[in-house]
């Protein structure tokens, strides 16, 4: 009986999980700034394929600059504008900023941003694995 009963709990604990991530789901970080600062540097890796994500939430005619650095200089970003989305496999939907597009790898960008809402910045390695230090200030 005590083990129908734990086997019974085990099965609805796993259904409230619901199924686990599909492979190369990418989790969505929001980048906060500390009390008082408009800009924070963000540490990560990236294994080669794989990017990270990062959420900013901002309002129309603010201006950014946001940078990358890496040791190897092999990490890259793209800024997508509100409304872009990430789906279960972990690729991007949506309009890129001008000259931040994926495949404009940019490693620098500094302009107005157009829209009041949340801006995804995606981190990738351009060859290997990638360490990286994502940059963004907000104005």
């Amino acid at each position: 009986m005590i083990v129908r009963t734990a086997l019974t709990a085990l099965v609805v604990a796993l259904a409230l999980l619901g199924p686990p991530a599909p492979a190369g789901a990418t989790d969505v970080r929001p980048i906060a700034f500390a009390r008082g600062k408009s800009a924070a540097t963000l540490s990560g890796a990236v294994v080669r394929g794989t990017r990270d994500v990062y959420s900013l939430e901002v309002k129309g005619g603010q201006t950014a600059a946001i940078s990358v650095s890496a040791t190897e200089k092999n990490a890259v970003f793209a800024i997508f504008q509100p409304g872009a989305t990430v789906t279960a496999d972990g690729d991007v939907n949506g309009e890129a900023l001008p000259k931040a597009g994926e495949e404009d790898e940019a490693r620098r960008w500094t302009g107005r941003l157009p829209a009041t809402g949340i801006y995804l910045i995606v981190v990738g390695g351009t060859r290997g694995n990638a360490t990286y230090s994502l940059t963004v200030q907000v104005r």
